[in-house]
């Protein structure tokens, strides 16, 4: 007996090694090209010239980040694409939220045709030709509010919120019902302070997609103040990709290159996002694993 726990414990020290050195390997595969472009930012455009792998500045400069907020019109374009996330995220989940609540009432006359219709939008859709002239009929185009309506609702998060709420108890609903509440105030009083950890999940996974959505503007929007950030860094990508080649074959040493500017539009574009998954990370883990539980 004794011999066979000892057997057990040594397979248990040499799994938990393997599963260590595996976890090290596998975070360096993904940290160490992160760090590379960011370190790569803020390296001068003869040091990116001379490329090579470095994992820490060989020319110090800030001048790709210059570069990119040299045009003060990026200001208007972050401030499109703060709006669109917030606004977005916070509408998408509230209708996904209400059109669930109905969802998860089994006494809903037609539930099982609207479900259908549902499933069928998820794997269909009209055509971006159709889409474009649906949204020209609306008069969405070239209008804030292309980024919101058109995203208001996704029936693959219905579904996740249907059955998260399906897990709340009955028994709350008809004690609040006996109270005098109705589904208004049952829906807002009782389910979605219950559902945070569902609702912060979806409304990471939203508002993560608005945030890096830029085919919205190619598509419906021309007024350039209405750019969001994504669309305003293409510009600054183009513009410094031409700029690059009207100075090759001139003996001109360049601060910047078209590569240090994309790089730092990277780091730009891509890190107020990554500051909001410590704020979420504890509703977000919880609602992976709620919504894994199926019955």
């Amino acid at each position: 007996m004794k011999r066979k726990i000892v057997k057990e414990d040594v397979d248990s020290q040499v799994f938990n090694f393997f599963n260590i050195l595996l976890m090290i390997i596998f975070t360096a595969i993904i940290i160490i090209p992160i760090w590379n472009v960011l370190i790569s930012s803020f390296s001068s455009g003869k040091s990116l010239a001379e490329g090579g792998f470095a994992l820490w500045p060989r020319d110090f400069s800030l001048e790709n980040y210059r570069a990119v907020f040299r045009d003060d019109s990026i200001w208007q374009a972050f401030f499109i694409s703060v709006a669109k996330t917030v606004i977005g995220a916070t509408t998408h989940v509230l209708f996904c939220a209400m059109v669930a609540y109905g969802y998860s009432k089994k006494h809903l006359k037609g539930r099982k045709l609207y479900s259908a219709i549902g499933i069928v939008t998820m794997f269909f859709s009209g055509g971006m030709v159709p889409t474009y002239l649906l949204m020209k009929s609306l008069g969405l185009l070239d209008s804030f509010w292309v980024y919101i309506i058109p995203a208001l609702l996704s029936f693959f998060d219905v579904i996740i919120l249907m059955n998260f709420f399906r897990s709340i108890p009955d028994s709350l609903e008809d004690s609040a019902k006996i109270d005098g509440a109705g589904d208004w105030k049952i829906f807002m009083k009782i389910y979605l302070p219950l559902s945070k950890p569902a609702l912060a999940t979806i409304a990471l996974f939203n508002g993560v997609g608005q945030w890096n959505d830029f085919f919205t503007t190619k598509l419906y929007i021309t007024n350039k103040a209405l750019y969001p950030l994504q669309m305003k860094i293409y510009e600054i990508i183009v513009q410094s990709q031409t700029h690059t080649m009207q100075n090759i074959g001139a003996s001109v040493v360049l601060e910047t290159t078209a590569k240090g500017v994309q790089l730092a539009t990277i780091v730009v574009t891509t890190l107020p996002i990554i500051l909001i998954y410590p704020l979420l990370q504890k509703h977000f883990l919880s609602g992976m694993m709620l919504g894994a539980v199926k019955e």
